[in-house]
């Protein structure tokens, strides 16, 4: 594994941006998922000569267990998983509950990075989503299906890493999904990273001009 572990974000999304380009025509709009996902699309907006944006989705974490995703926001979309949810007897008080916490969040972040701008004219245009990895996907469909929702007739996904599995449900959701590794026995994003530090808003502030 040692040969595919990543230096950091920004080297990830280098090579992320060689496997996308030529892959889209020039009318892509590059959608990078807050917090790391931002900083791996800023190279790929780049050699795209794309403008780079966000979307904001949000995972609905499941009864005691918050890091378990039953499911995903993104504004206007909910995502559920309901073979989980009826695993789990999550009552639908509860997923209105967590759907209306996690979205109370989305607006924050919305606010905190876009302020009063507002969101990318997608309609006609391919619509390129890019996150530091990727583990379940729920958060990723919730993000595609706001990309589908604006209109655009073309939704890639891309990431450094994910599981196979992963790949499989999100390319029934996309029109292709690039992942630069695959690996069977997955467990962690972070752990293809030799740095994996957390991003806080105001490095996502300052990404997103750069790239524009």
């Amino acid at each position: 594994m040692l040969s595919a572990v990543f230096r950091d974000r920004h080297e990830a999304g280098e090579r992320l941006a060689e496997a996308l380009v030529g892959r889209v025509d020039d009318r892509a709009v590059v959608l990078g998922i807050p917090r790391g996902g931002v900083i791996v699309a800023v190279p790929v907006a780049r050699a795209l000569a794309a403008p780079l944006d966000i979307v904001v989705p949000r995972k609905l974490g499941a009864p005691g267990n918050p890091e378990l995703g039953i499911g995903a926001v993104a504004p206007g979309v909910r995502v559920v998983d309901e073979r989980l949810v009826r695993a789990l007897h999550v009552a639908s008080d509860y997923l209105d509950e967590e759907a209306a916490r996690q979205e109370a969040e989305l607006g924050r972040r919305l606010l905190a990075y876009r302020g009063d701008r507002p969101p990318p004219n997608l309609a006609g245009r391919a619509a390129i989503l890019v996150d530091d990895g990727v583990a379940t996907g729920g958060t990723a469909l919730a993000a595609v299906g706001w990309a589908r929702a604006q209109r655009a007739p073309t939704v890639v996904f891309g990431a450094p890493v994910g599981p196979p599995e992963t790949a499989a449900r999100l390319g029934a959701a996309c029109d292709a999904v690039v992942l630069l590794q695959t690996p069977y026995g997955f467990s962690a994003v972070g752990e293809w990273y030799d740095r994996f530090d957390q991003v806080t808003d105001d490095e996502v502030r300052a990404a997103l001009p750069v790239a524009g």
